[in-house]
């Protein structure tokens, strides 16, 4: 099926979203859509699948017009629409969920369970999956219910199918898989929709590639005729930086020392240590124990053997609250799960952890709040318009900054930031990426947990790379690699 969008137009009150958008999708071809969070993306392809109504242009399907009021709609056209925010429902079953709206009945019009179960086992036998069609969604992690929300679309039998940044929780083995079923798809001639921030992904999945810009398309073409630094700047207006970190200055004293932490059977007998003005960087694949492990530095994963040290002196560490006391902060990874709460506004979510010296006498100070927020406001670049706004309102970028603002508000002399640029998009990583280092100058011991490699490289003075719960090497100057981060990472 042959896509072909229009002159498409969309705004919300003043706000000018989409100016007169063409865009192209030929039948059995993967096209990147590309641009920074607010470049319009994921307004466009909620036009097509028939979330929002567009202000003008049109939609063919080849060759023939058509118009969707409503998801049901677009979906039964032969779109199906993966979002970045999952549709997926906790509490029930995966081969429920994977049936949602659309349940099998049996001759007598009930829900056919038998059936269901049986199809998803075998959609998963086919694509290799080590899923329980019968575990409760709630159980599984976040990649696996990325990988539900895809093996959803493929039994939909759609033609086209939007995966709305479909790898940022995915592990590397994992993003493979997806890859191997994306090319399936496109020999199968169904085409697909690629919105994603990593750049490195596009080159090597996409065919063709599409880039937005403040509502604007500016850029167009085949992958094979482009680079990643030309689609960053086609993305941003400008050069990107993507080189290494330059050497630290003078490091000061320990901040950290961890000595033979262990907790089965997440990590065991790992060492480490980080001083004022140091960016460790801490890698692996998924599931390598690392995030469990800073966890326990942080207090918020139980009991652990062994003997964490801040500033020289031993401590043992029970709860959140005293890791703050103590000087830690901690951004956790999956900012949508873990980072943001999303009933609370932007003013709320970015001095929620200085709360309690904002307040006297069980009342929140508002003009101190106000203005500790509005210095990190300034300092952090947050694009909003009013503290009030819901924190959902903002770009996947400024929700990230918001949450670093409610740590840096406590002023820590460690930082621990478990992947710290999940679902940002270039320009805003690159904005991050600038305060981290402007913290570690300023003294702060920074800890970056994160499985890209150019991250680590980009960002770290050195990096311990975990393997089943281990730290299987420590990598710095020339060793600090993918290759090398890679080989150690999986075992070698």
């Amino acid at each position: 099926m042959n896509l072909t969008m229009k002159g498409i137009v969309k705004s919300f009150g003043a706000n000018d979203v989409l100016k007169a958008v063409d865009f192209h999708l030929n039948e059995g071809e993967i096209c990147a859509l590309l641009g920074e969070n607010g470049a319009g993306k994921s307004t466009l392809m909620n036009i097509l699948g028939g979330v929002l109504p567009a202000d003008r242009g049109s939609i063919e399907l080849d060759g023939k017009p058509v118009t969707f009021a409503n998801p049901a709609q677009s979906l039964n056209a032969g779109i199906a629409f993966i979002h970045q925010e999952l549709n997926l429902i906790n509490d029930l079953p995966v081969y429920e969920n994977m049936f949602i709206g659309r349940e099998l009945r049996t001759k007598l019009g009930f829900v056919d369970h038998a059936a269901m179960y049986q199809k998803t086992k075998e959609l998963f036998r086919q694509m290799d999956l080590q899923i329980d069609p019968g575990a409760m969604v709630s159980t599984l992690d976040a990649s696996f219910k990325q990988i539900v929300e895809i093996s959803r679309a493929l039994m939909m039998n759609a033609s086209i199918i939007i995966m709305d940044e479909p790898t940022t929780s995915l592990t590397d083995p994992e993003i493979e898989r997806v890859f191997d079923m994306l090319r399936t798809l496109k020999a199968q001639k169904v085409g697909v929709v690629f919105i994603s921030h990593k750049l490195r992904e596009v080159m090597e999945i996409c065919d063709r590639y599409t880039v937005l810009r403040d509502g604007v398309m500016v850029a167009d073409g085949y992958v094979k005729d482009t680079s990643i630094p030309e689609i960053a700047r086609d993305m941003v207006g400008h050069e990107v930086h993507t080189g290494n970190k330059t050497a630290a200055a003078n490091l000061g004293e320990e901040v950290l020392r961890i000595e033979k932490l262990t907790q089965e059977p997440h990590f065991r007998n790992v060492s480490l240590s980080v001083r004022a003005g140091e960016v460790l960087g801490v890698t692996g694949l998924l599931g390598d124990g690392r995030s469990e492990l800073f966890r326990a530095v942080f207090g918020a994963q139980g009991k652990y053997q062994g003997q964490i040290y801040m500033h020289g002196k031993p401590v043992t560490i029970t709860s959140t609250q005293q890791a703050l006391g103590l000087g830690i902060g901690y951004l956790p990874r999956n900012r949508k799960e873990n980072g943001i709460i999303k009933d609370m506004n932007i003013l709320e979510n970015g001095s929620i952890v200085t709360l309690p010296r904002l307040t006297k006498f069980g009342l929140i100070q508002a003009k101190e709040q106000l203005a500790q927020f509005a210095k990190q406001r300034k300092d952090l670049h947050i694009k909003m318009e009013k503290e009030k706004d819901s924190i959902t309102s903002l770009s996947g970028g400024n929700q990230q900054k918001v949450v670093l603002a409610k740590w840096l508000s406590a002023n820590p002399s460690l930082l621990i930031l478990d992947n710290p640029t999940q679902g940002v998009d270039v320009g805003a990583k690159e904005e991050i990426y600038e305060i981290i280092l402007r913290l570690a100058e300023q003294g702060v011991a920074v800890v970056v947990l994160c499985s890209e490699a150019q991250e680590i490289i980009r960002l770290c003075d050195r990096a311990l790379v975990m393997y089943h719960g281990s730290v299987r090497a420590e990598v710095s100057g020339e060793s600090m690699n993918e290759h090398e981060m890679m080989r150690l990472a999986t075992g070698g």
